[in-house]
């Protein structure tokens, strides 16, 4: 664990997004499309920030920002998304790194209900990547994964 942990993910990326249609639900639907990402070091290194596109989504176009912060003391890191349709970030996710693999949660409102999210990120190669999203709504006891990203390089 460390502010380096994120890393592996500076430079440019295609990414082939799989997404259920309708979490939490029972659903098996799950819809593709094509994304990029560009992802950069700030502060010196001490925290990143990347710029995400989907210009053909179910969703329509989707244009992103994510902002990683490391807490030295916590020795965790703070995950703030937003996009440009609400114009804002959202409450950050938080977690850390363990043995190749980044945990990252937090309770987020989902159809007038909250529900627990968590994040996990993985990175196998230089050239490859991968995150997923899975919300659960017994507590954690549970989890249904809805949107996994994998992603390549492109530079």
């Amino acid at each position: 664990m460390s502010n380096r942990d994120f890393d592996f993910l500076f430079g440019s990326w295609t990414i082939r997004n799989r997404r259920l249609k309708d979490p939490l639900t029972g659903s098996t639907e799950w819809v593709e499309f094509d994304s990029t990402c560009v992802a950069r070091p700030v502060w010196g290194g001490t925290a990143n920030m990347d710029e995400y596109v989907a210009l053909d989504s179910p969703l329509g176009e989707i244009y992103g920002v994510t902002i990683r912060l490391y807490n030295e003391q916590s020795r965790q890191w703070s995950i703030y998304w937003g996009n440009r349709k609400y114009g804002k970030l959202d409450a950050p996710m938080t977690g850390a790194w363990s043995n190749g693999r980044g945990e990252f949660y937090d309770q987020e409102l989902f159809r007038d209900r909250m529900i627990y999210v968590r994040f996990l990120w993985t990175n196998d190669s230089p050239d490859s990547a991968r995150w997923e999203q899975s919300f659960s709504e017994d507590g954690g006891t549970t989890w249904e994964t809805n949107w996994v990203m994998e992603f390549m390089r492109t530079a």
